[in-house]
């Protein structure tokens, strides 16, 4: 940047190249530049930055550094990405979908906002949400395993119907082949309180469980994921079908959440590293 900023603005140049303004100058008043080490822990940060999809705070994307090699403290980390002008992608708001309004029954609470599991498939949570393409609503039903944090089921369409949320179901049942005694948490939606999804899970063996009325914590895992999941992957794209939509909504869940994010509540460790985890003590006991 120094040799052709004669010839190219330094602006244009930080542009194109993704560095910060501040960070080039901050360089020019070094004596020496920085050192290979320097530099190649700003590649790391980067390389780790881009392969995070631009979703990590200092502290996630320190332990993902630290999986490369490469320890820094938060700090130093935060005044790194600073000069080179890396930004978390912002985060928005989000509305709920599925209604409570009808005449069905409701099962009591189970979890009562204890999400905590000793084992995968003791307890799963699920819930609805849209995805907006130029086609009209795509929908969503997903279900989360509490003890891996892994969407363990899921299911996309053009309508919010009891069909959707039963074949997400039999897509996590045939994956994981939970024991009977399982706790199925929702919300008060038509579609869980419906008489055929509720035989599903008879059928199946699971406990059904429900949130209280219009309390959206009581479901905190899924709406958590619904965040990641918007602030992180489709606010940032537009589709202009549901189809596009659908294979992008796969890959972010198959690919990136269940194998590559780290979750701080599994102490930064991913869905899958925690399945093996515990796998491997379950075969060695």
């Amino acid at each position: 940047m120094s040799q052709w900023r004669e010839v190219y603005p330094v602006k244009l140049m930080c542009r194109v190249l993704g560095v910060s303004r501040s960070g080039y100058y901050d360089w020019t008043h070094r004596p020496y530049g920085l050192s290979p080490e320097q530099e190649r822990l700003r590649l790391a940060i980067r390389a780790a930055h881009k392969r995070t999809r631009q979703t990590y705070g200092t502290r996630r994307l320190q332990r993902e550094l630290a999986g490369d090699g490469f320890v820094v403290g938060r700090d130093r980390l935060a005044r790194l990405r600073n000069e080179m002008g890396i930004r978390c992608r912002q985060k928005r708001r989000f509305v709920a979908t599925t209604r409570s309004a009808h005449n069905l029954p409701v099962a009591p609470n189970l979890l009562e906002q204890k999400f905590e599991a000793d084992r995968p498939n003791a307890a799963w949570v699920t819930d609805i949400t849209y995805i907006a393409t130029d086609e009209g609503w795509l929908y969503l039903a997903g279900i989360k395993d509490l003890y891996a944090c892994e969407i363990v089921g899921y299911a996309m369409g053009p309508r919010m119907t009891q069909e959707l949320v039963g074949e997400a179901l039999f897509r996590a049942v045939r994956s994981k082949r939970p024991r009977p005694g399982l706790i199925h948490h929702s919300d008060r939606g038509s579609q869980y309180c419906a008489h055929g999804y509720r035989r599903l899970l008879a059928q199946f063996g699971m406990l059904a469980s429900m949130s209280r009325k219009g309390n959206c914590y009581d479901n905190a895992p899924m709406e958590s994921f619904w965040g990641s999941l918007k602030a992180e992957l489709v606010y940032h794209h537009r589709y202009a079908t549901r189809l596009e939509a659908m294979a992008s909504v796969r890959e972010y869940i198959e690919i990136f959440y269940n194998r590559q994010r780290r979750h701080s509540k599994l102490g930064y460790r991913t869905p899958g590293e925690v399945a093996a985890s515990y796998l491997s003590r379950l075969a060695a006991a």
